[in-house]
């Protein structure tokens, strides 16, 4: 299996494409409007991306909700890199002790949505 693309509404389209295309390193491959007029992005590649459509605020952070979305995973070749522009973007992370199989950061994005980094020995 392999996943293509994860979709999060988020509060400000403008200030997610500037944080997910710094903490990825990647670029807008569509930009528009869903059918129902939601202002939308996709960041990524041809083979990869994250969607992003613009919605309201929630008065809990996502990540804190009882049932719903918790966080995603992605796997980056460099997490030391990862780590210094999740600093940079000024993002709420930690760093635990290492564990098997891999290394991990976990940090937030500008609406609470949490995000885990994994380093593994030989990364694909």
């Amino acid at each position: 299996m392999k996943l293509e693309h994860v979709n999060l509404t988020v509060t400000d389209l403008e200030r997610s494409i500037a944080f997910y295309s710094t903490l990825f390193q990647v670029g807008v491959r569509w930009r528009g409007t869903t059918g129902s007029g939601t202002p939308a992005v996709h960041l990524g590649t041809d083979e990869y991306y994250i969607a992003l459509f613009e919605g309201k605020p929630k008065t809990v952070p996502v990540a804190y909700e009882t049932a719903g979305f918790n966080h995603f995973g992605v796997i980056v070749d460099d997490l030391d890199a990862a780590l210094e522009r999740v600093k940079d973007l000024e993002a709420p992370h930690e760093v635990p002790e290492a564990y098997d199989p891999g290394r991990r950061v976990y940090c937030f994005d500008p609406d609470g949505h949490e995000i885990e980094l994994v380093e593994y020995a030989t990364s694909s």
